[in-house]
C-alpha cells in the first residue's frame, strides 16, 4: 500500500511538472520549470586569513502556498532533501553538512516518517575552511518545493559562485610577532551551567589587523554574589549542625544527657521552672560556642582567607592538628583541658541561680572537650578560610544541634525512655569519626603540596590513601578490626543493621575511588582531589586526549610548560604576552583563566564545566587559553 502511494505521488509530480512547463509565463528556454523559491547568500566573515573558516549563509524566500524541504531528515524517505554540492578543489575544504535554521517538523503519513520543511522563508548554513588566497568556490544547491494546495512538487537548482571574500596570507612579519598589538581578552567567568546544558559566551574581537567572531555566541545568565554567599552560609550552617549532632553521640557527651535532665527535674519545684532553666541552659551553650566563633572571626577575619587556604604553614599545621584529632578518636590518647580550669568552672556552677546554670553549661563544654574538641576544631578550621561571619555561623549551627537535645529532654523527661542505652556503639562512633578526620587531614597536606609543587601527594597517592582508610573503616564497622579501647563483649556481638549499611557505604565509596587511580575524573570529588595532571597512571583514553594537545607550530613554545599544566590537556600559555602573540597569529581571542593551585572551586569548574564536550571543543578550537 505504501509503495502504491509513493508511486501515485510521483505520478502526480510528473503531471504537475508537465502542467507547469506549458503554462508558466516568462520562463527562460534553459529552465522551463518555474522556480517557487528565490535564493541568495552571504559569507561571514568576509575578510579572513588562510587556514580560517567562513560560513556561507543561504537565505530563501518561498512563494506563498509553497514549502521547501529541509536538509536534516532521512533522504531515503522519498522527498528530495536540500543539499549543497560544491565542486571540489584545493582552494577550500567543506566542513560538516548543510545545517538548517529552525525548520518545522511533522510526521508525514504518505512517506511514513518525520520530515522537516520551511514555509515563507528558510535559512541554511555551511562552514568552509579556506586553504588558499583567491579561492574558487562553485557549486549547486539542489532542493524541492511543493504546493500546500495539492502536494504537487517541483525540483529546483541554485547555482553558486562565491565572490566578495578577501583572503590574506598568514602573518610572517618578525617585528609584529615580537611586538604584538594589544588583544582584547575574555575572562573565564563567562562560563555557566544551567539546566544540565553548558553555554560558553564568546564575543567578537577587533584589534588593528585582527578580527575574530564566533557566530554561535550565547547570552549568559549569572547569579548575584549576594545569593551565592547566602547559599554558602546556609550550606555551612547545616554542615555545622550535622557536626553538632555527631558530637552528641560520642562517649563524652551522650551519657551526660540523662544526668543533666535529672538535675533540672530534681532541682526545680515546678515543671515551668524546669522548662525555664532548661531553656537558659540551652541558650548558654549556644552563647558560649558562638562567642568562640566570634573570637576566631576577629582573630583571622576575611583578609586572612587567602593566606590560610594557600600558604604551606597553616595547611601543614592543620594537617598535623587533624592527625592528632584522628589519633585521639582512634584511642591513642585523650585530649583533655587542664583539670584546674575545669574544677574552677564546676565550682561556679554549684552556686545555683541563673549564673550557676550558665557555668554548668560551661562545665559540660569543658568536660566533653576530649570528644567535641576535634569536631569543633574541624568546623573552625574549615570556616577560618572563608568570610568574616563564617566561624560565627559555624559555631551557631554546631551549638544549636548540641543544645537542642539537652533542652528538649529537660522539658519532656519522659522522652528519656526512648534513648538507646550507652555502650560499645558510642566508641564505634568515635572511631568512625577518627577515620574521617584522618581522611580529611590529607586534604590540607595536598593543598600545600599543589601550591609548592612538592609532588608528595600526587593524585594516585592521595586516592590510594583514601582507598586504604575507607577500606579499614568498612572492615572496622563489620567488626573485622579491633582497637585497643574497644569493648571485648561488644565486638563479639553480631553486626547490627546500621553498622552493615554504613560499611556498605564505605566500601561503595572505595569502589567509586578505584577508577580514579587510572584517570577517571571523579567529578563529585573534584574540589578535594589533586588535579588529573599529577596522575602517573594514564589510561588509553587519557593518553589519546593528551595527543590532541599540540601547540600551533607558528607560535612559541610556552614558558613553564614542564612545570605548569592547563586542565584537560588544552594547549595554552602561562605568560600573557606569549598568549597575545599566538592569538594574533591565529586570529583568535584570548581566554584568560584566573585560577590558583589551591583553589577548590577552580577544580570543580574545570571538572564539571570545562569537561563538557561543547565547552572543551570551543576552548580548544576557538580560543588561545592563558
Amino acid at each position: 500500500m505504501r509503495s502504491f502511494l509513493i508511486a501515485a505521488f510521483f505520478l502526480l509530480n510528473v503531471c504537475a511538472h508537465a502542467q507547469l512547463n506549458i503554462s508558466a509565463p516568462g520562463v527562460s528556454a534553459e529552465n522551463k520549470v518555474k522556480q517557487h523559491a528565490n535564493w541568495s547568500y552571504k559569507i561571514y566573515p568576509s575578510e579572513i586569513q588562510v587556514g580560517k573558516e567562513v560560513t556561507l549563509v543561504f537565505s530563501v524566500k518561498i512563494e506563498d502556498g509553497w514549502y521547501i524541504y529541509s536538509s536534516d531528515f532521512d533522504p531515503n524517505l522519498g522527498p528530495i532533501v536540500t543539499a549543497l554540492n560544491l565542486k571540489p578543489n584545493k582552494d577550500f575544504v567543506k566542513i560538516g553538512k548543510l545545517v538548517p535554521s529552525h525548520p518545522k517538523r511533522k510526521f508525514d503519513d504518505i512517506w511514513g516518517g518525520e520530515i522537516s520543511y520551511f514555509e515563507e522563508k528558510a535559512e541554511f548554513k555551511q562552514k568552509i575552511k579556506i586553504l588558499k588566497e583567491n579561492p574558487l568556490i562553485e557549486g549547486t544547491v539542489e532542493y524541492q518545493t511543493c504546493t500546500i494546495k495539492d502536494g504537487a512538487c517541483v525540483g529546483g537548482e541554485y547555482d553558486l559562485k562565491v565572490s566578495g571574500l578577501k583572503v590574506s596570507p598568514l602573518i610572517k612579519d618578525a617585528k609584529m610577532i615580537a611586538n604584538p598589538p594589544e588583544v582584547p581578552v575574555i575572562p573565564s567567568h563567562k562560563i555557566i551551567q544551567k539546566d544540565s546544558s553548558v553555554k560558553l559566551k564568546t564575543s567578537s574581537v577587533k584589534s588593528n589587523s585582527i578580527k575574530s567572531q564566533d557566530s554561535r555566541s550565547n547570552p549568559t545568565l549569572s547569579s548575584p554574589k549576594e545569593e551565592k554567599k547566602e547559599f554558602s552560609l546556609w550550606a555551612f550552617f547545616l554542615k555545622a549542625f550535622v557536626f553538632g549532632l555527631a558530637a552528641l553521640i560520642t562517649p563524652c557527651v551522650f551519657p551526660m544527657i540523662p544526668m543533666t535532665v535529672s538535675f533540672f527535674t530534681h532541682s526545680s519545684k515546678t515543671r515551668s521552672e524546669a522548662v525555664r532553666k532548661a531553656l537558659l541552659y540551652g541558650l548558654s551553650i549556644v552563647g558560649i560556642y558562638t562567642l568562640l566563633g566570634t573570637g576566631v572571626a576577629a582573630l583571622f577575619g576575611a583578609d586572612a582567607a587567602n593566606f590560610i587556604s594557600t600558604h604551606w604553614l597553616p595547611n601543614i599545621l592543620f594537617f598535623a592538628v587533624f592527625v592528632v584529632f584522628a589519633a585521639s578518636f582512634l584511642g591513642m590518647f585523650e585530649i583533655v583541658l587542664p583539670s584546674g580550669l575545669v574544677n574552677k568552672i564546676d565550682q561556679q556552677s554549684e552556686k545555683g541561680g541563673y549564673a550557676g546554670i550558665f557555668f554548668m553549661a560551661f562545665t559540660i563544654a569543658l568536660v566533653s572537650f576530649s570528644c567535641t574538641g576535634p569536631i569543633i576544631g574541624t568546623v573552625l578550621i574549615e570556616s577560618a578560610g572563608g568570610m568574616f561571619v563564617k566561624p560565627i555561623i559555624g559555631m551557631l549551627g554546631f551549638s544549636m544541634a548540641f543544645a537542642i537535645p539537652f533542652t528538649l529532654f529537660a522539658m519532656f523527661p519522659s522522652w528519656l525512655k526512648s534513648l538507646p542505652k550507652s555502650g560499645g556503639w558510642l566508641n564505634s562512633v568515635k572511631v568512625t569519626l577518627g577515620f574521617l578526620e584522618l581522611a580529611f587531614a590529607l586534604k590540607f597536606l595536598s593543598q600545600a603540596d599543589q601550591v609548592y609543587h612538592w609532588r608528595l601527594l600526587d593524585r594516585e597517592v592521595f586516592i590510594a590513601l583514601w582507598i586504604v582508610i575507607f577500606s579499614l573503616l568498612g572492615l572496622y564497622l563489620l567488626k573485622k578490626i579491633k582497637l585497643s579501647h574497644d569493648d571485648e563483649d561488644y565486638n563479639r556481638q553480631s553486626v547490627s543493621v546500621p553498622r552493615l549499611l554504613f560499611s556498605i557505604a564505605s566500601f561503595a565509596f572505595v569502589a567509586y575511588l578505584v577508577p580514579g587511580m587510572y584517570g577517571a575524573p571523579l567529578k563529585a570529588l573534584s574540589g578535594y582531589l589533586p588535579p588529573v595532571s599529577t596522575l602517573d597512571f594514564q589510561s588509553n583514553v587519557s593518553k589519546s586526549n593528551s595527543e590532541e594537545s599540540v601547540h600551533n607550530p607558528l607560535c612559541e613554545v610556552p614558558k613553564h610548560e614542564g612545570l605548569l599544566h592547563i586542565p584537560h590537556n588544552l594547549p595554552g600559555y602561562f605568560d600573557l604576552k606569549q598568549g597575545q602573540t599566538c592569538a594574533m597569529i591565529q586570529n583568535k581571542p584570548v581566554f584568560i583563566d584566573f585560577t590558583g593551585h589551591g583553589c577548590a572551586n577552580c577544580r570543580e569548574m574545570e571538572a564539571n564545566v570545562w569537561s563538557n564536550p561543547e565547552v572543551l571543543k570551543r576552548l580548544r578550537e576557538n580560543f588561545v587559553v592563558v
